[in-house]
């Protein structure tokens, strides 16, 4: 909010002005360069703050579920949390990184274009250490790793890409799958230099090492799912109708499903000593009338009134009556 003037204040002011204390024009000057702000097309921030908010949500979910992932893959101790979400030029992304690192490149099918997944060879490393029996520690030979090594790294990060799938199934459903692993960021053309992209910096711990993981989603590429990013779609629930042929499928299933049919022939009550004291061909009387209906019970609940008999050699029972209405199955 501007500030205020008081009275005193305005009239020192005026005073100043007729005075030629104060140049009126240089003022005005003034108040325009403040307005004026330089903008660098290089950098056109093309994600809104909305956007962006929403990318972090589901980036700090992804590393909620790729934290679980690597302590059971790893049994050791893990750490991983959104450090910050920015939106820059390609170029600018590639000269940030280091020199040599661990580069994974993946196509998140149905998307046409592939992300980049960059992680510090402190972290790369490690992980590899413990998948092969070590204790975690943290060395950097990016320019020597050999042939078993990369296939051992490959596969470990194919199997994060089924947690960044999970993270971003309340968006859309993508398939993403590995398409190549690179150590020299020069060599890795994604998009053009200029092309706007945003850079989730998820912080991450692993045993004693620590470093980053970049995770680097070109504009061009999520395009399409930007206006499913917004807040406001998010908080919708959209009822959905079901087809008629969904409908069928649910009444077959439903009359497929087994139930629990129990006939109560009816109760008796005895003392512990009586029950102890059980013998062959001891008898034991029921509150039940031959003459009264028995109860059937489907699902534990009761449901028809029945007579016991015999159908074609068989005990069978006869429903004589429906004791609720209402919730019956159509027959």
């Amino acid at each position: 909010m501007a500030d205020v003037l008081s009275q005193g204040e305005i009239d020192a002011l005026l005073s100043a002005i007729s005075t030629g204390e104060m140049d009126a024009d240089e003022l005005k000057k003034e108040d325009t360069e403040r307005k004026i702000r330089s903008y660098d097309f290089k950098r056109a921030l093309r994600f809104s703050k909305d956007q962006v908010r929403s990318l972090t949500r589901i980036h700090e979910n992804f590393a909620r579920l790729l934290t679980t992932h690597l302590s059971a893959q790893l049994r050791t101790f893990v750490q991983i949390s959104v450090a910050s979400v920015d939106q820059l030029p390609y170029d600018e992304f590639i000269r940030s990184v280091p020199r040599m690192t661990i580069l994974n490149v993946f196509e998140p099918y149905p998307l046409e274009g592939r992300f980049v997944m960059e992680v510090n060879p402190n972290i790369a490393f490690a992980m590899m250490d413990r998948m092969l029996g070590g204790k975690g520690e943290a060395y950097n030979k990016v320019e020597d790793l050999t042939e078993i090594e990369t296939k051992i790294m490959t596969q470990l990060f194919q199997r994060t890409l089924e947690t960044f799938r999970e993270a971003w199934l309340s968006v859309k459903e993508l398939d993403p799958i590995m398409d190549d692993m690179e150590v020299n960021p020069q060599f890795l053309q994604l998009v053009s230099p200029n092309e706007t992209v945003v850079v989730i910096s998820l912080s991450t711990t692993i045993g004693e090492s620590s470093g980053m993981i970049n995770i680097c989603l070109p504009h061009v590429v999520i395009e399409s799912l930007l206006p499913l990013l917004s807040v406001h779609l998010w908080m919708q629930t959209k009822k959905k109708e079901l087809q008629p042929i969904e409908i069928e499928s649910l009444r077959r299933n439903i009359k497929q499903a087994p139930l629990d049919v129990v006939v109560e022939l009816g109760h008796s009550e005895i003392t512990i000593a009586e029950f102890l004291n059980l013998g062959a061909n001891d008898i034991i009387e029921l509150d039940q009338s031959i003459e009264e209906s028995l109860l059937l019970r489907v699902g534990g609940e009761p449901k028809f009134k029945v007579q016991p008999g015999k159908l074609k050699n068989h005990v069978a029972v006869q429903v004589t009556d429906i004791l609720e209405e209402e919730g019956n199955i159509d027959e």
